[in-house]
């Protein structure tokens, strides 16, 4: 080991240098990678440009370097002024990142990964979309002399496919043709509305779109209003009083009917109406209860019985956080995975994971059962 060249590195100072950020600097609006220079040495003069591997390119002396960040964790290239790509075997980083709205900065060293790049594999998934500031100091790299070389950024880490499908599907929470929960029926579906993304509890309900696209284009059911009639009798019976004022119905003249989907809720009088409309999944929720949470198995196997996650896992994903067999975060090791533990969808980190459920599926529902929480239901 050359322990002359850590005393070198130690001794240029690898605490990052924080650099002022520029005034106009802006959160960014876009889910996608962007990248600003906020303040670079006085040598870079260039404006930064998306370099070979999307990431922020930028001109420092006869060096252009690019950042590139990724939920996988950060990287960085060089490149001669020509933009050929040069060896950083010998050199070595260190990026801090800080959070906006944050203070506290969390450090991690950038090393050769014999790819090419200097690179701090971290897992970054859990600040996707959040606007950070990123320190980098170098060293070592053939242009920049014996000197640490510092520069900021300020970034997003991008957001993956299926955090936005999983985030669109908690927004709209219903399927705009059945009025029933997305997720009852299994994975929601996308269907291309008129240009835009709606999602619909199951395959029988896509027709109903298709046939009728302006309908269903904002991604809501839809809902008729009426007065209850003698055919009514036994629903509005059931359900007693009114979702919105608590009242019993009947007690303030005819119920009103509204349909949303398939379902009807039944209110004490008119003045209610814009209430459910504005939120109908609540208001169905609080007549017929939430749907039982069901997961399909899924269709992307990486090995006999273990299943990719797809976005309807998310909030169950969410709500486990980690192993019960590794006791590690479920991201920690490339997971989470899904797999079947008598009838019920347990996410593990590692497939390693999966024999010991397939053992004793009933102990890993206990220590999830001991934790609150209760695994879906998969089919």
């Amino acid at each position: 080991m050359n322990y002359g060249f850590i005393k070198q590195f130690v001794l240029a100072g690898m605490l990052v240098t924080i650099w002022p950020i520029a005034a106009d600097a802006q959160p960014p609006k876009t889910a996608q990678l962007y990248q600003q220079a906020v303040s670079a040495p006085p040598h870079s003069t260039a404006r930064p440009q998306q370099g070979p591997h999307g990431g922020t390119l930028k001109q420092v002396g006869s060096l252009q370097l690019e950042t590139v960040l990724s939920q996988g964790g950060i990287a960085l290239f060089v490149f001669d002024r020509d933009g050929q790509p040069m060896s950083v075997e010998q050199g070595r980083g260190a990026a801090s990142l800080r959070i906006e709205g944050n203070a506290k900065r969390y450090r991690y060293d950038l090393l050769p990964d014999g790819k090419g790049g200097l690179t701090a594999p971290v897992n970054l998934s859990k600040i996707a979309g959040q606007q950070i500031e990123i320190e980098l100091q170098l060293i070592g790299l053939s242009g920049i002399g014996s000197l640490p070389l510092t520069l900021q950024e300020v970034a997003t880490v991008p957001v993956s496919e299926l955090q936005l499908a999983s985030a669109a599907i908690a927004r709209q929470k219903i399927c705009p043709v059945s009025g029933k929960p997305l997720g009852s029926m299994g994975d929601p579906l996308a269907v291309n509305v008129q240009g835009k993304i709606v999602y619909v509890c199951c395959a029988g309900c896509t027709d109903a779109i298709h046939s009728n696209p302006a309908q269903y284009a904002a991604g809501r059911p839809k809902i008729l209003i009426s007065s209850a009639t003698a055919a009514d009798a036994a629903l509005i019976a059931q359900q007693k009083v009114c979702p919105v004022m608590d009242e019993p119905l009947g007690g303030m003249g005819q119920p009103i009917k509204v349909l949303i989907g398939e379902h009807p809720i039944y209110l004490c009088c008119k003045g209610c109406i814009k209430k459910v409309q504005a939120e109908p999944a609540k208001y169905l929720a609080m007549v017929y209860g939430s749907a039982p949470a069901v997961v399909a198995e899924g269709s992307d196997q990486v090995r006999p019985g273990i299943f990719k996650v797809s976005a309807i896992d998310a909030p169950f994903v969410a709500a486990q956080k980690r192993c019960p067999v590794m006791d590690e975060p479920l991201e920690a090791m490339g997971g989470p995975f899904k797999v079947n533990a008598d009838g019920r969808a347990i996410y593990i980190c590692c497939p390693g994971c999966a024999k010991k459920i397939a053992a004793e599926p009933q102990k890993y529902l206990a220590i999830l059962a001991e934790q609150g929480i209760s695994a879906p239901t998969i089919r």
